[in-house]
């Protein structure tokens, strides 16, 4: 092991406890393909691919030569009022495998900062309708979009909103679709719960449906614990919104390129929003890169709407379509194309599925939810320490050189979609010894 030559001290880690981070710390030095290689030279497979993103896995040498070449080439150039072709080249590729009608793409640089461009756009079309008094958004409890104040103000997780205080006014919640008693251990999509989409109704006739400007949710909700909507509920979702001409807003940065086994969940579900929020998958996490995805009748009565001449819509950001993230987005959905991973992604999740659910009756164990390359193992707290739990089977399976994500004492898997049999059961072998040895 060589000694380190970098101090701990300066960084402040997002979304870790840095003091116990920092006191056993956890590095990686390089990752290729399913595996990542650690400062103390050991590998350890890729359970999540990263943070939900490396999809077509890491260091991908075609993703790697783009980059490499577009940084040779133009690092950077202006984006307001001026273009590279590379943005545009991209964008294409994008609307191309969208849903059809949805064929109209604003780029921006984390999943985050595409929620709130997705809130915005929604306020703008209405305005531009002449309806601006349509701005109540609506989420849905236990949801994730982001950490920006318009993100945490329609998501529904307390961790992420009690210690910010006021967020943004005018916000109202759906019912999350979790129950326990009625769900355990379903495969795929639970039988139960559609009816919770009728709550929209309920929220409608608070508001009015003149007030409301769109309803944004998770497909399938991840950062929550991988909670799979019931049969039937998107489909109530798009047809309340439809009545009401409220917007329907799919935050699909987790569920999108490949992890359902198609382009976008929005195509596995047979249902199709307004505007699609992607991220994270569309470079296989290699730069960062995100957007909306928006129909196009949404977009022209934006840009139509306005003076010549005028912006139509004042937003954006420094790096919104920077070259180096459009070499990389181009060079991963050709590679997504080339080697067919989408498909490889739904061939695959048969096999996942049995994996994931050979964990039932092992200790602390209370649900497996799963659907195409996603689960989570939901496990029973410790009293008074919630999380605790956990945290102990995420470390065991680092230490036995399997990589998961832990959301309180949910372990969420979510491999890149290279991933192959052998490795599935690797890595769910790695959380039974973990759960035989947790307390």
């Amino acid at each position: 092991m060589n000694p380190r030559d970098y101090d701990l001290e300066a960084f402040w880690m997002p979304f870790t406890a840095n003091r116990q981070f920092k006191a056993a710390p956890r590095v990686m030095v390089s990752a290729q393909d399913m595996h990542y290689t650690c400062e103390d030279g050991r590998r350890v497979l890729d359970g999540t691919a990263g943070l939900w993103c490396v999809n077509a896995g890491h260091c991908r040498p075609k993703i790697v030569e783009a980059i490499r070449r577009q940084a040779g080439t133009l690092d950077y150039s202006p984006l307001f009022q001026m273009g590279h072709p590379g943005e545009f080249r991209a964008a294409t590729l994008l609307a191309a495998l969208a849903p059809a009608g949805l064929d109209r793409v604003f780029f921006c640089n984390s999943g985050s900062e595409a929620v709130d461009t997705a809130l915005k756009i929604a306020l703008a079309f209405h305005r531009a309708r002449g309806e601006g008094h349509r701005n109540v958004m609506v989420g849905r409890e236990r949801g994730y979009h982001g950490v920006g104040f318009g993100g945490i103000s329609v998501g529904g997780i307390p961790g992420n909103r009690k210690v910010f205080g006021s967020l943004l006014p005018r916000v109202d919640h759906l019912p999350h679709t979790h129950s326990l008693a009625d769900m355990a251990f379903s495969r795929g999509q639970p039988a139960w719960g559609a009816h919770l989409a009728d709550d929209l109704e309920r929220i409608v006739a608070l508001h009015d449906s003149s007030n409301i400007a769109a309803v944004i949710v998770e497909p399938v909700a991840g950062s929550t614990g991988v909670v799979v909507p019931p049969r039937g509920y998107l489909e109530k979702l798009r047809a309340i919104c439809d009545r009401h001409g409220l917007l329907l807003v799919f935050d699909e940065v987790i569920t999108g390129f490949g992890r359902l086994g198609t382009a976008f969940a929005a195509q596995t579900f047979g249902v199709t929003p307004d505007m699609i929020v992607f991220a994270k998958g569309v470079t296989s996490g290699a730069v960062p890169m995100a957007g909306v995805i928006v129909r196009r009748g949404i977009h022209d009565t934006v840009v139509n709407g306005g003076a010549p001449g005028t912006v139509e819509f004042p937003h954006g950001y420094t790096y919104s379509g920077h070259p180096l993230a459009s070499a990389a987005a181009e060079a991963t959905l050709a590679l997504y194309h080339e080697e067919r991973l989408f498909d490889r992604a739904r061939a695959l999740a048969p096999h996942f599925e049995q994996a994931v659910h050979g964990l039932k009756g092992l200790p602390h164990v209370i649900d497996i939810r799963n659907f195409g390359l996603m689960a989570g193992i939901e496990l029973a707290a410790i009293p008074g320490k919630p999380g605790a739990r956990g945290h102990e089977v995420f470390m065991k399976c680092y230490e036995r050189g399997v990589l998961t994500r832990v959301t309180g004492d949910t372990i969420a898997l979510s491999p890149p979609l290279i991933v192959t049999e052998a490795q599935i059961d690797e890595i769910t072998g790695a959380i039974a010894a973990a759960l035989r040895e947790t307390a």
